[in-house]
């Protein structure tokens, strides 16, 4: 009851502070979209870099739950996350930059992420053309075999798809080049990620309508340290008494611990709704597994008798 009581704190909390945001700071970012054109060029390379990404993912999530094991159902999540910019698995996706190098497009892995421009949104295309319906197919394959890193990769880029079967084509000389990689500001990155943990929760959806600039360009958020340069720069021209400082200071202060709880309590809501939903959705996965496998045992004994 206390967690619920918490959930609904966050949210009224944060419903209320997203009403205060001045209607000037609502400024849209340009909208990019896929340069299908370069699919073809890089296509074994994103599907060589989707593979490795899933099998370094599933590592990772296998070391979290010793000595349990992770389900199917969880590497098939991961899968079907893998090539969606919005899901935590994609973020592999805004460390690439495309690089023309001769009659070639080369994926170049940077170190952070970059602002998300054609190159960014066609990474995503390409990787969807190729996982296309062998989300599935990877995930049962990983789960069942266990096997090494270049297995995943010949797997999925020559036996399920037809990534990596032949060489790309050579790149037209009159390509127009792609928009430099940019790298994004970690407050920025920080901010992406509290957003995308707010996805799925009650009252979230009202939040959609300030996008993370603009969260970022609130009044006081995330610059306590220039608040407090500025109230301490007009105390000293107004002549304020000491005590009076003080206690601007001291609210500044509770204003800090204030802010702390919010973050904390959106990360336990949003850990807390994560985890009901995953349950729900491996129950309904099971259940599904099951009548299908009762339709096909009904299905066979149907044509042993008529034989």
């Amino acid at each position: 009851m206390a967690n619920i009581k918490q959930i609904l704190v966050v949210l009224v909390t944060l419903l209320v502070a997203s009403t205060c945001v001045p209607v000037s700071l609502c400024a849209k970012k340009p909208v990019f979209s896929a340069r299908k054109e370069d699919i073809p060029y890089i296509k074994c390379q994103v599907c060589e870099k989707v593979a490795k990404e899933l099998y370094q993912l599933v590592e990772k999530k296998k070391a979290q739950f010793l000595p349990k094991k992770i389900s199917e159902y969880q590497i098939i999540e991961m899968a079907e996350n893998m090539c969606h910019l919005k899901k935590e698995e994609a973020d592999w996706i805004m460390k690439i930059d495309i690089v023309e190098q001769g009659d070639k497009l080369e994926l170049v892995e940077q170190e952070a992420e970059g602002q998300c421009n054609s190159e960014c949104k066609t990474i995503e295309r390409t990787c969807q053309e190729v996982l296309g319906n062998s989300d599935t197919d990877i995930a049962e394959y990983i789960f069942s075999f266990k096997p090494s890193i270049d297995s995943v990769v010949n797997y999925l880029c020559k036996d399920l798809t037809n990534a990596c079967r032949k060489k790309p084509p050579p790149v037209p000389k009159d390509r127009i080049p792609g928009e430099p990689f940019v790298p994004k500001p970690s407050k920025e990155v920080e901010m992406e990620k509290i957003l995308r943990s707010m996805e799925g929760m009650p009252g979230a959806p009202n939040m959609q309508m300030y996008s993370r600039e603009d969260l970022m360009n609130m009044k006081n958020f995330g610059n306590e340290k220039a608040d407090d340069d500025e109230d301490e720069d007009e105390d000293d021209e107004t002549n304020f008494p000491s005590k009076l400082a003080k206690v601007l200071r001291e609210k500044e202060s509770k204003k800090d611990d204030w802010k702390e709880k919010i973050a904390e309590g959106i990360k336990t809501a949003s850990e807390t709704l994560k985890s009901h939903v995953n349950s729900v959705s491996n129950r309904m996965r099971h259940w599904w597994k099951g009548i299908k496998a009762s339709w096909t045992n009904k299905n066979s004994e149907t044509v042993k008798l008529e034989l």
